[in-house]
């Protein structure tokens, strides 16, 4: 697969994890500072990686959770548990994801997603 098609493969990947508003809206912030950013991860992050045929993309998105919970980066999870949504991860699944994170990564680092994915919820129920 040349470069030009790991973009386009990544690209349709990002938006039917992330969803086409969330990937148009990003493009549409894409400047000459971001730009060679986006071409990165579009085409190996969700070219490369995520269109890898090893694992299912529920795996893939649980896995990711539990990583960037991990390594506390909370801004991106609220952006890959909507993911993990469109991927068909339950919301009971979720749960048991953040509770085992718990254990491994720490009960401050869980107790911050636990919040994340409540304002998450909260924000696809409408705000209930």
């Amino acid at each position: 697969m040349d470069e030009r098609e790991r973009y386009q493969k990544g690209m349709e990947m990002r938006r039917a994890v992330l969803s086409d508003a969330y990937v148009d809206k990003t493009l549409k912030k894409r400047n000459a500072f971001n730009e060679d950013f986006q071409d990165l991860i579009t085409r190996y992050a969700w070219g490369e990686i995520w269109s890898r045929p090893g694992l299912p993309r529920r795996t893939r998105s649980m896995l990711t959770i539990a990583m960037l919970i991990a390594i506390g980066r909370f801004d991106e999870l609220s952006l890959h548990l909507r993911g993990a949504l469109n991927n068909g991860v339950t919301r009971d699944e979720l749960k048991e994801v953040l509770l085992q994170t718990a254990i491994y990564c720490g009960v401050p680092a869980a107790n911050s997603a636990f919040h994340v994915a409540q304002n998450v919820f909260a924000e696809l129920d409408g705000g209930k």
